[in-house]
């Protein structure tokens, strides 16, 4: 994942603050615990991103200024760097600008201290279900391309045409096949992917990665 590293642990959702001020650091950790929320923060953007990061449903709260490598250049490259994390800005000094640009570079949310307990908490969650979402379309999106390599390669031919809607007689004559080889590689690469309907195979289709 483009270099990043990543520690296998359990479900429970973890929420990552950055901020260089200890004060605010130790105020959203209490925060957090108050919801039973998980959190580990960091001084600067450097620290955070030499850590291995935890494979659970996460957020991260990213402060825009700080000495060094900034907020906001973190979350301009957040995608390069293989990071896909809700990203929750704050910041002491923010304008309109500087908001617009932060959600235009993918922030869930942008808040300006003094904010309410409330709005952030309403806003790490979403960024939690947001995570927990994006982590069970790649786990299915994994299943349904495990899947697919079963298939033998006449299945796979045939899954393609059956996709763009041709009959089988067609699929037959395109393939250079018998309608009944066609028949049968078509239960079977039904019955390998896991689709009971065409509709099914179609949808499945448009998420797994064929070449």
């Amino acid at each position: 994942m483009n270099g990043r590293s990543f520690r296998h642990d359990d479900e429970e959702p973890i929420v990552y603050i950055v901020d260089d001020d200890r004060s605010v650091r130790a105020s959203l950790e209490d925060l957090l615990a108050s919801v039973s929320l998980r959190a580990r923060s960091f001084g600067s953007v450097q620290e955070f991103l030499e850590t291995d990061l935890a494979e659970a449903p996460s957020c991260l709260v990213l402060d825009v200024r700080m000495p060094g490598q900034s907020g906001m250049d973190l979350l301009s490259r957040m995608t390069d760097l293989g990071l896909h994390l809700p990203t929750i800005m704050i910041t002491g000094h923010g304008d309109i600008a500087m908001g617009v640009k932060a959600m235009k570079d993918g922030a869930i949310e942008f808040l300006t201290k003094p904010f309410r307990d409330q709005d952030l908490l309403d806003a790490i969650q979403r960024g939690i279900e947001i995570d927990r979402t994006r982590r069970l379309r790649e786990v299915t999106e994994t299943e349904l391309n495990q899947h697919w390599k079963t298939l033998s390669q006449g299945e796979q031919d045939v899954a393609r045409l059956v996709v763009e809607g041709l009959l089988n007689k067609q699929i037959a004559a395109k393939l250079n096949v018998s309608e009944i080889t066609v028949k049968v590689r078509r239960s079977h690469l039904m019955r390998k992917m896991g689709a009971r309907t065409l509709t099914d195979l179609v949808r499945m289709f448009d998420r797994i990665h064929t070449v």
